[in-house]
């Protein structure tokens, strides 16, 4: 009796191992499978990038889960997925899961976004500095500005926490909503708001925003004195994203601590390369790398 059940045992894991052979797809830099956390603000661009990702590599299955940054972080600290897309670099302290695991952690930049301020189409003022920015997140403003968000956890509002170093928004001025379809919505509506909205948002054909979005302008920002960008007021176009003029840039990175050579590490790889980087160019972004042209001139004597 014990023969027979160790003969099955063995049958058993040789048709697993044959069935998995066959409908298995090998793990390397160009197939398998591959789970990405996203903060929202760049989930269309990725969406776009693993799209052709996908087109000319069939076997590779890049799945992404959306989130704020609050909301996706704590995934990757503590192992549950390990590749993670993030406007800003991890901190040491951020870093100890995988320091204990010696898995070591790989950041790359691949795209630089610009974080617009959007008014009414209705307002004349369509200039703003920054520091006029900063004066209401650290409640020192005497004049009427208020600032909408996308979300009291996104990354985009702890930018400008950051920028104007403050523990905590002012109880007046800084006012929240739940994403950046919202904000675009609600300015389009209200003529006394600032919104504050990645520009990957208003550059994609998003068709439930495009009746709102003859209702808004987009306002051009001067830097502080001192620092690029100061000498005139600036829009987050993609010219002036590149040349680093257009005030609040920020970087965006594809975190990588999956700790081997598969899917992730060749996905990671590929958002730099020229073929990732080509897509981030007609994203209207600021790619991390300015993509050269070859041009084939034929003679035709």
């Amino acid at each position: 009796m014990k023969n027979i059940s160790f003969v099955f045992i063995l049958v058993t894991i040789f048709s697993c191992n044959r069935a998995q052979k066959k409908t298995g797809v090998e793990e390397t830099r160009t197939s398998g499978t591959t789970k990405l956390l996203v903060d929202e603000s760049f989930a269309r661009i990725l969406d776009d990038q693993i799209e052709v990702f996908k087109s000319d590599y069939p076997n590779a299955k890049v799945t992404t889960v959306l989130g704020n940054e609050n909301k996706i972080l704590p995934d990757f600290l503590n192992g549950k997925v390990k590749m993670m897309v993030l406007s800003r670099m991890l901190k040491p302290e951020e870093e100890r899961y995988y320091k204990q695991k010696q898995i070591a952690i790989f950041t790359d930049r691949f795209a630089i976004d610009g974080i617009a301020l959007i008014t009414n189409s209705a307002n004349i003022d369509t200039n703003i500095t920054v520091k006029d920015v900063l004066d209401v997140l650290k409640g020192n403003t005497s004049s009427n500005k208020k600032l909408v968000f996308d979300n009291a956890y996104s990354s985009t509002i702890r930018y400008f926490i950051d920028s104007a170093k403050v523990k905590e928004l002012p109880k007046s001025g800084v006012y929240t909503l739940q994403s950046n379809n919202d904000v675009i919505k609600y300015i389009a509506e209200n003529k006394d708001y600032i919104g504050v909205v990645g520009i990957n948002w208003l550059l994609e054909n998003n068709k439930d925003i495009l009746a709102y979005l003859p209702k808004i302008k987009v306002m051009g920002v001067k830097n502080l004195t001192g620092k690029k960008g100061d000498d005139d007021f600036y829009k987050p176009t993609q010219n002036n994203l590149i040349k680093g003029i257009y005030p609040f840039l920020r970087n965006v990175y594809v975190i990588n601590a999956e700790g081997r050579d598969g899917l992730g590490t060749g996905f990671a790889n590929w958002l730099t390369s020229p073929r990732g980087q080509l897509i981030v160019l007609k994203s209207g972004l600021g790619p991390h790398k300015m993509v050269l042209r070859d041009f084939n001139i034929r003679n035709t004597n």
